[in-house]
């Protein structure tokens, strides 16, 4: 069983949102596993791609809403979003030049990002959003 799972206090009540902060727990979820098991780099590559994914798909529905709604701290947020990207780049590239105690460096990356961008930056927008009807 993962260690990180989904729980409400990751919830910015907003379906869409929610939906993608799931599909992100989970891959933490998986390397997580892997990395007890002795495989995180086995799996690093799979995550990897899944973030780049992730990020695009996730920042393309946020950034969309924040146009739509006028989002006053808009620009700010993506340029967080800018810094998770070339973030994720790097690691790609250090996979590729096979870096050692890449797999530990992602996981606090990410877990980082929970903790500060989930939990924080995140739940910035959704009193906002809420307010102009999404749900």
């Amino acid at each position: 069983m993962a260690l990180f799972q989904w729980e409400e206090s990751l919830s910015v009540g907003l379906s869409d949102i929610d939906r993608q902060h799931k599909q992100l727990i989970e891959m933490i979820g998986k390397l997580d596993d892997e990395m007890r098991k002795g495989k995180g780099k086995d799996i690093l590559e799979k995550i990897l791609n899944g973030l780049v994914n992730y990020a695009l798909m996730h920042f393309e529905t946020e950034e969309k809403y924040f146009l739509k709604y006028g989002y006053p701290e808009s620009e700010n947020h993506r340029q967080i979003h800018k810094t998770f990207v070339e973030k994720v780049s790097t690691f790609k590239k250090q996979y590729a030049e096979n870096q050692r105690g890449l797999t530990i460096e992602v996981m606090d990356f990410l877990m980082d990002w929970l903790k500060n961008h989930i939990k924080g930056e995140d739940k910035k927008y959704a009193p906002f959003l809420q307010s102009k009807g999404l749900k």
